[in-house]
């Protein structure tokens, strides 16, 4: 009988795990814009993404698989965000704001005339408010499945909704000018850049240190040394090059590639550097989505 009911556990795992990858690709760009928009960074966004699909994955076993997989996905990952806004520091300020008067009249969404600059707008709302008034107004979901998202009741969910919207209807319809959130060395970056686009492998290992980790968006996490990380870019075909830029007010390298004789900004790599050395490179190659839910990308 113990093998038996073994066998009956491995097999519920095995049908929630499939469809946990069935699921996956057709969400994650969805995840990625809802978690780019309560974080306030399109790269903060796809690492809280990365950490929130790690968790599921865990958490498979506790999975009711009568439910829909979407509304469970989501409410992990708004869970991660909640706790990387703890993190940086703003959740004493949503918790002051959230103890504003409870009753607030019905208002209206702000349409789509609005289009993606709700998204933008969203940043200054409190958390609770970001995230019902993005999972309403953005992705149109019920009333209940935010309910079930965010961790709250539909009374919950409309008190948060009606409080966002009528911030958005008081305040002007401009997105604020983004501020950088990361401190990075421009020297090294600027190193960086120029020994990568030299193709110049040893003299960018100088600037890494030994120990330096490695995340290449949705393909690895672990350390450089011994990857293939460098060897994968030399060999590309595609035209490329790499520049200074800016993704959502935050220092980052932007990935160019020649399309039509002009360079076009395909992806983003972000650096953290801890004493004139590399110690973190996150490769955002492999989400194609990332740039397009940028609010804004420049290239110096």
């Amino acid at each position: 009988m113990e093998n038996c009911d073994d066998g009956g556990a491995t097999g519920v795992f095995e049908a929630r795990y499939l469809a946990f990858l069935e699921t996956i690709p057709h969400l994650r760009p969805a995840l990625h814009r809802y978690c780019a928009r309560m974080t306030g960074s399109v790269l903060d966004g796809e690492d809280v993404v990365q950490d929130a699909l790690f968790q599921a994955y865990r958490k498979l076993e506790t999975y009711d698989d009568t439910r829909p997989l979407k509304p469970w996905l989501f409410r992990i990952a708004h869970n991660a965000c909640i706790d990387f806004l703890r993190r940086r520091g703003v959740r004493e300020e949503a918790e002051v704001a959230a103890g504003a008067p409870g009753v607030v009249p019905p208002v209206e969404p702000p349409g789509p005339a609005l289009g993606r600059a709700v998204e933008q707008l969203v940043l200054h709302l409190p958390p609770m408010e970001r995230a019902c008034v993005l999972l309403k107004d953005v992705f149109d979901d019920t009333l209940e499945d935010i309910a079930t998202q965010v961790g709250s009741t539909v009374g919950g969910v409309k008190a948060a909704l009606n409080r966002g919207r009528a911030k958005l209807a008081a305040g002007p319809a401009r997105v604020a000018a983004p501020t950088a959130r990361r401190a990075r060395d421009p020297h090294v970056l600027r190193l960086y850049v120029e020994r990568f686009n030299a193709r110049d492998w040893v003299g960018l290992r100088a600037l890494i240190a030994d120990d330096a980790r490695l995340r290449v968006a949705d393909r690895y996490a672990g350390p450089i040394d011994g990857s293939p990380y460098f060897g994968n870019y030399a060999r590309l075909r595609l035209v490329w090059r790499l520049a200074l830029g800016e993704v959502d007010g935050d220092p980052a390298i932007v990935v160019l590639q020649e399309r039509g004789g002009e360079w076009v900004p395909h992806t983003c790599v972000d650096l953290e550097i801890v004493d004139g050395r590399v110690t973190r490179i996150a490769d955002y190659g492999h989400t194609p989505w990332l740039l397009d839910a940028a609010g804004s990308v420049v290239v110096l």
